[in-house]
């Protein structure tokens, strides 16, 4: 490593937030495998697998550097007025709306999300929906229930050689597309 670029990482090093000192709290379920990265990094992790209310939060955020949160947790203004060291949160989900993020912005909190984070889980569900609708897999699963067994597959169709409409053709619909053309 060149001498300039060493001594630029030594400072950093020495002016940077120890991160045995960074609190994180992790809420709704967050992956084991994303916790164990942020512990093993040395960050203080606190995981909890729900949701808090506003009460809860109000007492968690004192305190608390980072905050990830899911779809369920709602962070108010309220919440993010009362945060002291508060530096961060992340949404591990699609939006942002669970936010205040006119809060978040005017006490200087970035605020990130991960779009893409279910992109292939939602396009594989949308194909499985579509063999089991395409199968009447519902429909035979109840009938099942009922004590009926169908041996036939009376108004079943197979969905290869079919032509698959998709509307919307953003990361969701690409998806989408490229698993139904490898069936």
């Amino acid at each position: 490593m060149p001498a300039e670029l060493k001594r630029k990482r030594e400072t950093a090093e020495e002016v940077s937030f120890p991160k045995n000192k960074i609190k994180i709290l992790l809420l709704e379920g967050v992956s084991a495998r994303g916790i164990k990265m942020l512990q093993d990094a040395g960050f203080q992790v606190e995981a909890l697998k729900t949701a808090l209310t506003e009460e809860e939060l109000l007492v968690k955020i004192k305190g608390l550097h980072i905050l990830g949160i899911r779809s369920k947790t709602q962070v108010s203004k309220k919440v993010i007025e009362a945060s002291d060291k508060l530096l961060a949160m992340a949404c591990f989900c699609i939006g942002t709306d669970q936010i205040d993020l006119k809060a978040a912005q005017d006490n200087g909190i970035p605020v990130f999300n991960a779009p893409f984070a279910n992109t292939r889980s939602v396009a594989e569900l949308i194909i499985g929906n579509i063999v089991g609708l395409s199968r009447k897999i519902g429909d035979c699963t109840a009938a099942m229930h009922r004590g009926a067994w169908f041996k036939q597959a009376i108004g079943c169709f197979e969905i290869r050689g079919k032509t698959l409409g998709i509307v919307g053709y953003g990361h969701i619909g690409a998806q989408v597309s490229v698993l139904a053309e490898s069936m």
